[in-house]
């Protein structure tokens, strides 16, 4: 750690939780060629926190405060805990380092834009994502023209829709841009199906099934063809951090805060019941 170029701070609700274990596997493990390093961790239920610092051999530190002597950068994880991103990142935007938040990006699209708007009085670079930007999906929509998509279905699980949702928004609006009109929520349980009408015609069916056995998935409608695609998730995290590094060490957004927010407005719009009774517009 002390010959890293790049030392990377964890800021998190309690650093007890699957993405900072595996963030910290791949950091230290597929991309330690890349020369960063976590060298200093903080949560809000310190306790716990600490206890997962130490099993990791990561310092811990009390406070952000005291933290931010030892790191360049920082990563606000609590994936479960959106609704802790805005405090979160009042202690850290401040110090004006590039910073990566874990998804869901925050609780709602006032709160997200309030995180954007902090970071940029601090003049602060900022991305949040979901791990599933980053798969052969992506890869698939790059190497064809920009507007041959035209239509797209998302499949994904999970435990519930408040946070789960996002992944196969994700997919949807990370190949077909931030451009959503209106939608239309069908289902309530554990069975959702979002119907999301783009500009220039293009559509999307988002599917979001929890507590299901349920990959996540996609079809892409192109002008000549249909493919469907099964997610490899061996490899999402990793490519997802290597994102963050990627923001860490160019000081340089690399995904349109366009598509957070529309991400966000699509997940607002469907907890709302007028998305019940209709197309509500975005």
């Amino acid at each position: 750690m002390a010959g890293a170029k790049g030392r990377i701070g964890f800021v998190d609700y309690n650093l007890e939780n699957f993405h900072a274990n595996v963030y910290l596997g791949v950091l230290r493990q597929q991309l330690s060629d890349r020369g960063f390093a976590v060298t200093g961790s903080t949560g809000v239920k310190a306790k716990a926190s600490r206890a997962w610092a130490e099993k990791n051999s990561v310092p811990y530190f009390a406070s952000v405060g005291e933290l931010n002597e030892a790191v360049d950068y920082y990563m606000v994880l609590a994936p479960s805990n959106p609704e802790e991103h805005l405090a979160l990142c009042k202690e850290v935007l401040p110090f004006g380092k590039a910073t990566y938040v874990d998804k869901t990006f925050a609780p709602n699209l006032a709160t997200a834009r309030r995180i954007f708007s902090l970071a940029d009085k601090h003049g602060v670079p900022v991305q949040t994502t979901s791990a599933l930007r980053y798969t052969g999906i992506q890869e698939f929509v790059r190497s064809i023209a920009p507007d041959e998509v035209r239509h797209m279905v998302t499949w994904g699980g999970g435990g519930s829709f408040g946070e789960y949702a996002i992944h196969p928004v994700e997919l949807a609006i990370s190949c077909m841009g931030p451009g959503v009109k209106r939608l239309m929520r069908r289902g309530t349980n554990r069975h959702v199906q979002l119907l999301v009408d783009f500009s220039r015609n293009r559509t999307a069916v988002i599917n979001v099934y929890t507590n299901t056995q349920t990959p996540y998935a996609a079809s892409v409608t192109t002008t000549a063809e249909t493919r469907h695609f099964v997610v490899d998730t061996g490899e999402i995290f990793a490519n997802t951090a290597a994102a963050a590094l990627d923001l860490f060490a160019s000081g340089q957004p690399t995904i349109d805060r366009r598509e957070s927010l529309a991400i966000r407005r699509i997940l607002d719009v469907a907890s709302q019941k007028r998305s019940l009774k209709g197309f509500a517009a975005l």
